[in-house]
Parts: C-alpha cells; sequence; structure tokens
C-alpha cells in the first residue's frame, strides 16, 4: 500500500513529520520575524489588514518563499537518498495539496478577522449610534465575498488535485500488486484484493486523509487567534477564573467528546473486519456459481446470506448506543461556546463582532480536536480494508520495486506515457 507510491515508507513519514515540525517551530520562533530583515516584514504601527488582500502582503510572500524552500530541500534530499518512481507525485504534489490546505485556512482566518469590525460596526448601525452609507455598508459586504470567491475556488482547485492524486497512489498500487501476480493470485479473493480494496482504500484516504491535514492545520492557524480573543473572557461557567480560560474549555470539551466516542465504538471495527469476511465469502461462491453448476446451490447460498444478515444485524444493534452517545455530543457542541461566554455576555464585557470571533474561533479549534469524533465511522471503514491489504501484501515483504514501476519511469521520461498509447 505505502512503499509502491512512497520512498522507504516508514523512514520517510518519520522524517516528514519531523521536517514539518521542525519548520512550524523554527517559524513560530524566529523564521517569521526574519521576514522583516529581508523587507517582507509587517510594521507593528500598522492596523491589521482586513480583506483579501492580506495574501498578497510582505508576511504572506514570506510565507510562501518559506514554505518553497522547506519542500525543495526535503525533496531533493530524498531524490538523492531514495529514488522513487513516484516521488513527484507522492512529494512535490503533496506539498501542494498541504499549500493549498493550508491556504484555505488562512481564508478562514480572514473571514474570522472580518467578523470584528463588520459585526461592530452593523451592532452601531442596530443600536443608532454610528452612521454609515449604503455604499460603506455593500463595500464591507464585499470585502467578504472576494474572500468567500478565493475560498471556493481554491477548494475546487485543491479537490481536483486531490483527486488526480489519489488515482495515482491507487494506480502505484495497482501496479506493485500486478507485478507479484504470479505470487499472490493463489490468495483467496486476490482480484478482489487488487480491483475492488485498492479503489476503496484511495477513496477513504482521499476524504479521511484530506480532513485530517485540514484538522492540523485549522489547529494550527486558529488556536494562536483563539489565545488573542480570550482577553475579553476572564472566568467559566462553574469553575469561575482560570488561565487560558478558551483554551482549556477546548481542550476539555474535545477530550470528553472523542473519549466517550471512542469507548462507544470500540467494537465497530472488529464487527465490521468480520463482515466484510462473510460478505467474501458469499461473494465467492457467486463467482464460482458463474462457472461451475454444482456451485452456489440454493443450501449453500442460503447459509451464507444468513451469515452475511446476521453479522449486519448485530453491527446494526452496537451502531445504536455508538450514534446515540456521538449525536447527543455533536448537538450539545452548537451551544457549548455560547455556555462559555456566557458570564463575559451577562457581564457586557464582549461586544457583538468579538462575540462572533470568538464563536467561529472556538468553533474551528474544537472541530479540528473533534477529528477522532467525526471520521470514526469512516476510520472503521479504513481499518477494515487495511487489513485484508495488509495481509494480503503480507508475502511480499521485503520485496524490490516491481519492474512494472521501473517501465513507467522510463516511459515517463521518455515522454510516452502510457495513457497516449493506442488501445489494443
Amino acid at each position: 500500500m505505502f512503499v509502491s507510491f512512497f520512498p522507504r515508507p516508514k523512514l520517510f513519514f518519520t522524517s516528514a513529520a519531523a521536517w514539518s515540525l521542525f519548520l512550524v517551530l523554527l517559524w513560530f520562533f524566529g523564521g517569521e520575524r526574519v521576514g522583516s530583515a529581508i523587507g517582507l516584514g509587517v510594521d507593528p504601527n500598522t492596523p491589521p489588514i482586513i480583506g483579501i488582500s492580506v495574501f498578497w502582503s510582505k508576511p504572506f510572500l514570506w510565507f510562501y518563499i518559506y514554505f518553497a524552500l522547506g519542500v525543495a530541500i526535503f525533496y531533493a534530499f530524498w531524490r538523492w537518498y531514495s529514488p522513487h518512481p513516484w516521488q513527484n507525485w507522492s512529494i512535490l504534489v503533496t506539498a501542494v495539496i498541504l499549500f493549498l490546505i493550508y491556504f484555505n485556512v488562512q481564508v478562514s482566518v480572514a473571514v474570522n478577522n472580518w467578523y470584528g469590525p463588520f459585526f461592530d460596526y452593523v451592532q452601531g448601525l442596530m443600536s443608532g449610534t454610528g452612521k454609515s452609507t449604503n455604499a460603506e455598508f455593500y463595500q464591507g459586504a464585499a470585502s467578504f465575498a472576494w474572500l468567500a470567491l478565493i475560498g471556493m475556488n481554491v477548494s475546487v482547485v485543491n479537490a481536483f488535485i486531490v483527486s488526480h492524486w489519489i488515482f495515482r497512489w491507487r494506480t502505484a498500487m495497482n501496479n506493485y500488486f500486478m507485478a507479484y501476480w504470479a505470487q499472490l493470485r493463489h490468495i483467496e479473493g486476490a482480484s478482489q484484493r487488487i480491483q475492488e480494496d485498492t479503489m476503496r482504500f484511495s477513496q477513504i484516504m482521499e476524504d479521511l486523509g484530506s480532513s485530517f491535514v485540514q484538522s492540523i492545520m485549522t489547529l494550527i492557524a486558529f488556536l494562536p487567534v483563539m489565545i488573542a480573543l480570550q482577553q475579553h473572557i476572564t472566568e467559566l461557567p462553574i469553575i469561575g477564573a482560570v488561565p487560558q480560560p478558551l483554551v482549556v474549555a477546548a481542550l476539555f470539551w474535545c477530550l470528553f467528546g472523542t473519549v466517550a466516542v471512542m469507548v462507544a465504538g470500540m467494537k465497530l471495527p472488529g464487527l465490521q473486519f468480520r463482515n466484510q469476511r462473510v460478505e467474501a465469502a458469499y461473494r465467492k461462491e457467486l463467482v464460482y456459481g458463474e462457472d461451475h453448476d454444482d456451485r452456489a446451490q440454493p443450501e449453500t447460498t442460503v447459509e451464507l446470506f444468513d451469515n452475511v444478515r446476521r453479522n449486519y444485524f448485530r453491527l446494526y444493534f452496537h451502531y445504536i448506543y455508538f450514534n446515540v452517545v456521538r449525536y447527543t455530543y455533536l448537538q450539545a457542541d452548537n451551544i457549548f461556546s455560547f455556555i462559555i461566554l456566557g458570564p463575559s455576555l451577562v457581564a457586557h464585557k464582549i461586544t457583538f463582532g468579538a462575540l462572533n470571533q470568538i464563536s467561529n474561533a472556538f468553533g474551528r479549534v474544537t472541530g479540528s480536536l473533534q477529528f477522532l469524533l467525526n471520521s470514526w465511522s469512516t476510520i472503521v471503514e479504513l481499518q477494515s480494508v487495511h487489513k485484508r491489504l495488509r495481509a494480503f501484501e503480507a508475502t511480499l515483504e521485503g520485496a524490490p520495486l516491481p519492474e512494472i514501476d521501473r517501465h513507467y519511469l522510463e516511459r515517463k521520461e521518455a515522454g510516452l506515457r502510457a495513457e497516449d498509447q493506442p488501445a489494443t
């Protein structure tokens, strides 16, 4: 699953995580200020930029350069240390996807910054303490429209690239397994593993992987925003005054929800895996019945389908209490931020603009911390597919890169892509 697309996967992912962490820490502990030394910093006396122009401001231009340098160093090392036929997709295109996800997160941050002054302005109009013109009002609304338009188009482009990236991964898995077909064809369900399971694995990774990366980047981007906004909040309900009240509330609430859902869904991965086994047994008998008259007889198929029904009914039963826990928590999550802000609202300590900013930032942070909770069903399905593929490829441990991928690389370098060849 991984060696076909990534060079030396265990070391690759470890180095990618370590290098990313190093770049993030370097950025927050000095790297960001390096931009000022080369004329790409921000004057502390200037007001913050509100609107779309923030994305071509000097600090953002420095971030683009910083990101590109980090990717170039990582790519150059792996190209030298362990060349791989799919390295352009597994490293460079991955970096493009990460950049687009982070850019979209920054669009959300820019929208959150827009909330404050605009809704304070709206509060002034509603209370009669502020004066304005129609042109000024629509100019403020247009600022949001530009941000939304950019965010929407970046999301569309990123979804297109991610789809192609995932299909390249599936292609790499397919090529790898088919290169060893002579050794794998005797394994039960080999055709299903190569065709269906690689397809399902890639589709699940497309949804789950993108959500996970976006959750991490949202947390990185919005946690400093929430920390800056919590100056308006001095105490929490029941608990009273605590340091970093919004951070404490977000961590407690997300930890509580994640643990509750994990405990409720503890049995689901094993049940899902057993479901796949009985489904495979039923499908296999039907396939044999297509070519042999003595197979797929009524007695056999009835028994096999009874196994399928029994396993599904057992799974449905266990999903009852899992969904009770999950949906109860998600409904409570809709009003949790207002409960936290209750004392400050009653004491008139925050304005309408600050309320919107804090609620949005708090929701973004808790949403990113609730990744496991929101994705548990998908994770269960991924675990099931991963178990089957892992058992399938266990016979190929330590196998060298198959020749089919080497041939693909040679064709690519020669400019003769497989899809350009005439159909046979």
